[in-house]
């Protein structure tokens, strides 16, 4: 079967004042269905950017991405928007919910903007906050009147909701407590046992350790098995647990 991620020889160069800025340097990488993934890296190490690609929100200035086997660099911007809106969920640091709306209108905004009937989507939305095991009792509640594992909850619930492909999830503990964030890391690991494609985005090595696999990334590459190895070795608390 094919890898539900293919990219292949990605470059991105950004262009400003101060001149050229490559931000990705020729990285491959597969994700396999069903894969929970942690791609690791510190600050300006380019993974934003990597995660941005795989989001279908900024474009390689050269290489190939495949997803399902589609080529994203042959779709126009219509169909990005769909294919953003339909194989592909987000989950941020910062939840990024509507404060003021209840959790059951924050999961359905998404079915908004696709083909679901208006009967359907409170169906498909209380179904998504039963994968994370959010309690009924806070379906109406508005967002602002959660905590913030509850919320992070309710922001995977809407990533989960349109079914898609790839749920991209970039610093989703960043924000959390220890003790809430691995209540997080727990349901991103039950979904990945229920057969999801997880992309983890970190600087948190204590993150990595839930992955099935972790790659690095270094100055916008893709480290290999030996410089992984060797930045294990130069330093010990980047070490990750499959």
């Amino acid at each position: 079967m094919a890898p539900v991620i293919d990219i292949r020889g990605v470059h991105r160069i950004y262009e400003s004042a101060a001149g050229y800025m490559h931000a990705l340097r020729g990285v491959s990488l597969q994700v396999e269905r069903g894969e929970l993934l942690c791609i690791m890296g510190p600050s300006g190490s380019g993974k934003s950017t990597l995660m941005n690609t795989l989001g279908c929100l900024d474009t390689p200035t050269s290489g190939t991405y495949l997803l399902e086997g589609v080529d994203v660099s042959m779709l126009d911007d219509d169909e990005l928007a769909e294919l953003r809106a339909t194989r592909l969920g987000f989950v941020f640091q910062s939840f990024n919910l509507l404060p003021r709306a209840t959790v059951m209108r924050n999961v359905t905004l998404p079915l908004v903007y696709s083909d679901c009937p208006v009967s359907e989507r409170r169906v498909r939305a209380s179904r998504a906050l039963a994968a994370v095991s959010l309690p009924e009792q806070y379906f109406d509640h508005r967002s602002n009147e959660l905590s913030g594992g509850q919320m992070q909850r309710v922001a995977i619930a809407r990533a989960l909701v349109n079914d898609p492909a790839v749920i991209l999830a970039d610093e989703p503990t960043g924000n959390l407590d220890s003790a809430t964030g691995e209540m997080v890391l727990r349901t991103f690991r039950t979904l990945r046992d229920e057969g999801k494609t997880i992309v983890l985005i970190t600087h948190d090595p204590e993150v990595a350790r839930w992955a099935d696999r972790t790659v690095h990334i270094r100055d916008g590459r893709l480290l290999t098995d030996e410089q992984e190895r060797a930045l294990l070795a130069a330093d010990p608390t980047t070490r990750s647990a499959t």
